[in-house]
């Protein structure tokens, strides 16, 4: 499942080369031939994320709602969109335009120059402002937002006897952090997963917050998930390799970058967590 660094990235290409747009909206799949049709000749105005869900504003107060869930993603074709993470595709350049849709593709949005393909979303549908907004209040904060409450979140941490490795994935709470960023967050900070949500200070949650919005930050620009300084890297310069990236997420069994513990994992909220019981015991 994409995490919000991802959304966001998905969102800044929408805004970089369809807003402003008439597009041709149309469900090759057919399972959204209907709501294609609502969008069909609109102009996109805006590309909106909100933790994992993002929002499209059409011309005539109408808003798409996409989550991509588990199996969902974009892929993008027209030119200046490549790059633009690991959910998209490299950018046509040679092949006749637009290139032919790739599998069960539920919608696509075709303008003179760039095509969106949409396939496997967990929620696709066409709402109206009142009902965006609605969706949004649903959300937690969302630290690559402006408008984000780090106080709220707070106090819903502090309120639940909830370990804060099950109150970090609500979405409620805190819209965008998905398993790796959980388990990566929590272990830079040194922080036993299972004590309860309502034992964090308000200094510690501080430390959290920060940690994690320069996280996001770095994921938007780079398309990676990197969490891990360089000094605990086996390559100390450069880009880190795949299996440096990270602390402890989908390492278990595997040594831990810093003390050499094995990595441990169980299923908790239907999710793996990973933690180092030696490093993580605050």
């Amino acid at each position: 499942m994409p995490e919000g660094h991802t959304v966001h990235r998905l969102a800044n290409a929408f805004n970089a080369q369809f807003i402003g747009k008439r597009v041709q909206a149309s469900s090759p799949q057919g399972r959204f031939a209907e709501g294609a049709a609502r969008l069909d000749g609109r102009v996109l105005l805006a590309a909106e994320a909100h933790g994992k869900q993002m929002f499209l504003a059409f011309s005539g107060d109408v808003w798409l709602r996409v989550h991509l869930g588990l199996y969902g993603m974009w892929r993008f074709g027209g030119a200046g969109l490549r790059g633009i993470g690991r959910r998209t595709r490299k950018a046509e350049t040679d092949a006749a335009f637009p290139p032919a849709p790739a599998g069960a593709v539920r919608l696509r949005l075709l303008t003179k120059a760039h095509v969106a393909d949409l396939s496997g979303p967990t929620a696709c549908e066409v709402i109206s402002t009142e009902e965006k907004l609605a969706a949004m209040a649903r959300l937690g904060e969302d630290p690559l937002r402006a408008d984000a409450d780090p106080a709220r979140a707070y106090a819903k941490l502090h309120a639940s006897r909830t370990s804060l490795a099950l109150l970090l994935m609500r979405q409620d709470i805190i819209a965008g952090i998905g398993n790796i960023y959980r388990a990566e967050l929590l272990f830079r900070a040194r922080l036993e997963p299972h004590r309860p949500g309502r034992s964090l200070s308000e200094e510690v949650w501080a430390a959290l917050w920060g940690d994690l919005a320069v996280l996001l930050q770095d994921g938007v620009k780079t398309g990676r998930i990197v969490t891990t300084e360089p000094q605990h890297r086996a390559r100390k310069t450069g880009a880190p390799r795949r299996g440096d990236a990270v602390y402890v997420a989908h390492r278990g069994g595997k040594p831990c970058h810093v003390c050499r513990t094995a990595v441990s994992s169980e299923k908790l909220g239907g999710r793996t967590l990973y933690w180092c019981q030696t490093c993580q015991t605050g």
